[in-house]
């Protein structure tokens, strides 16, 4: 498959990159054609000095040709810009392709981390992805509770669910993702109505590790 990843120049785009490069051609994108393609050309370095040969590849460009091209496109951006940049890309991609959306929705206070749709009576994040596209039943939420500090060391193994939510079809797409990264688990929650319970996971988590003092951790259901 072909995977892109809009917000590709940053940690999380990083780590699927060099991860997925195994056995996929990754994209990655950015407002920036030239900072997506020097990106590129370091994720790939490092994954061949991880895996030695890859059996994909990783490419830049920018947000719009990412979208063009992607079979599955991860939208790996903040809440604030789902609006800005989803109404430029998702309107171009393709109609059988998948996106993915692990934003949350999420603000830090005086008291912790905090869920802004539940405190500030804001829309979650898959409302507005879906907003813009053009077949509901291709969006899935998914990665929100990953450790991007983790997922960025290609040669460390994960230990974590993924919790994951959306149209049965489009989730079964996902899954091959999830499971070709060694160590995760996909744990569907249900139709994309949902996704809100996955969204709250990550400031729960987040409190939890600063307050417990628990470095970079995930969530596994027993």
């Amino acid at each position: 498959m072909k995977v892109g990843i809009i917000g590709g120049t940053g940690g999380m785009g990083k780590g699927f990159a060099l991860r997925w490069s195994q056995n996929h051609d990754v994209i990655v994108g950015s407002r920036d054609a030239a900072r997506a393609a020097e990106s590129a050309v370091e994720y790939t370095n490092l994954a061949k000095e991880a895996f030695g040969e890859i059996k994909g590849s990783i490419s830049g460009g920018d947000n719009v040709t990412v979208a063009k091209e992607s079979d599955v496109l991860i939208l790996s951006i903040p809440y604030e810009n789902i609006d800005s940049v989803c109404s430029g890309i998702l309107p171009e991609i393709r109609d059988s392709c998948v996106v993915v959306s692990p934003i949350v929705p999420m603000t830090k206070t005086d008291v912790g981390f905090e869920c802004v749709s539940i405190k500030e009576n804001k829309p979650f994040s898959y409302k507005l992805v879906l907003n813009h596209m053009k077949d509901k039943s291709k969006l899935v939420s998914a990665f929100h509770v990953i450790s991007e500090k983790k997922l960025i060391n290609p040669t460390l193994e994960l230990d974590y669910d993924i919790f994951v939510c959306g149209d049965d079809e489009s989730v079964k797409v996902v899954n091959t993702l999830i499971d070709e990264i060694k160590g995760l688990r996909s744990i569907y929650l249900g139709p994309i109505e949902l996704s809100y319970l996955a969204e709250m996971s990550t400031p729960l988590l987040l409190n939890a590790m600063i307050r417990n003092k628990i470095k970079n951790p995930g969530i596994k259901i027993i």
